[in-house]
């Protein structure tokens, strides 16, 4: 399920780096982690759902390869972002 405007509006406004940023590597990262903690919140009811399953396997490995490239070109940002959004890495 995509996310609502409003929402997207703010995770955007949260992880900006400039006034028009929309698609720098950590915005995508939040976005990412949103959508992965619906979807975890979803399999909690719907457990037999695997064709949703297969997609939060791709947004999860999408949102790693995100976060080694940040980590390999400002690793400085991606701490930032995995102190923000509470990841583990």
């Amino acid at each position: 399920m995509a996310l609502q405007v409003e929402r997207k509006r703010e995770i955007i406004n949260r992880f900006k780096i400039h006034e028009k940023d929309s698609g720098s590597p950590s915005v995508q990262i939040a976005l990412l982690t949103e959508r992965i903690n619906y979807l975890t919140e979803h399999f909690k009811v719907h457990k037999k759902d695997h064709h949703s399953r297969r997609g939060l396997l791709m947004l999860v490995g999408q949102r790693r390869r995100l976060l080694e490239y940040l980590r390999q070109k400002n690793l400085n940002r991606y701490r930032q972002i995995t102190d923000k959004l509470g990841l583990r890495r």
